[in-house]
């Protein structure tokens, strides 16, 4: 059995420095590179992209709305023409450096606010795929396991990728816990790799409130900006050797 791992990378800017990229590239299978407007910039782009490429990990575009000082975590309020534009415009800057470093863009996946509102908003989720569509129709869209934004990607006709989520929580009908509720993380690492063996063995993740959830995943995110992110994913990793389950990209095949 294989599965691939995904981590937000590339979120340094300036002067700041978030996450540990170059340690988590070891051990994940597919890294989410932020495209300048929520975090990252000119300097940290292609730098993780070339560090991805020689590691051997699948890079994607990780697009959000233009809020540094929120880092994309707040919704913004965007005709659906905006949100078309502003994710052509991110693709278009991450392809120049993709292409620069010599490598191919595996797939292309929404960050924060505008991922939320895309798993929920129909008209929001068909114009991210129709940008996505637009800019390469042969890239992957990541969205959250049965959501409008894959259903969109799939109607327009992308390969779709399902996505589940190794430390967050979720509310009974399959969404992601806000993250201004105290429990929308979780930290403890027992926690979190009892969720993700659920979600590769069994489908299934387990409500805030206790409720069983169907949850079909192709790909699951531990998120990279986290203190405990890089000891996490190591005992991810470590526990699905344990049962002989491969972390692989989707362009190694499967």
């Amino acid at each position: 059995m294989k599965i691939d791992l995904n981590a937000d990378l590339g979120e340094s800017f300036g002067a700041y420095q978030i996450g540990s990229d170059e340690e988590l590239l070891k051990v994940v299978s597919s890294a989410n590179i932020a495209c300048g407007f929520h975090a990252g910039d000119f300097q940290t782009i292609p730098h993780t992209i070339q560090t991805a490429k020689e590691m051997g990990v699948a890079i994607g575009a990780h697009p959000g709305f233009p809020d540094i000082q929120g880092f994309g975590r707040r919704r913004m309020d965007f005709s659906h023409k905006e949100i078309y534009n502003l994710v052509m415009y991110q693709l278009g800057a991450f392809k120049a450096f993709a292409q620069s470093n010599k490598t191919d863009i595996q797939h292309v996946k929404p960050h924060g606010a505008l991922y939320n509102l895309a798993n929920k908003d129909q008209e929001v989720a068909e114009a991210i795929a129709k940008a996505v569509y637009d800019f390469d129709p042969t890239l992957i869209l990541f969205g959250l396991c049965n959501s409008f934004l894959v259903e969109a990607g799939q109607e327009i006709g992308l390969n779709t990728v399902q996505e589940a989520f190794a430390d967050r929580t979720y509310t009974d009908e399959g969404l992601l816990m806000p993250r201004t509720e105290p429990n929308a993380m979780k930290h403890e690492t027992d926690d979190i790799i009892k969720q993700v063996l659920m979600i590769v063995n069994d489908n299934i993740v387990i409500s805030n409130t206790g409720k069983t959830v169907e949850m079909e995943a192709d790909t699951i995110c531990l998120h990279g900006d986290t203190p405990s992110a890089l000891e996490h994913a190591k005992e991810i990793k470590a526990a699905l050797d344990q049962q002989g389950i491969q972390i692989s990209s989707f362009n190694k095949g499967r």
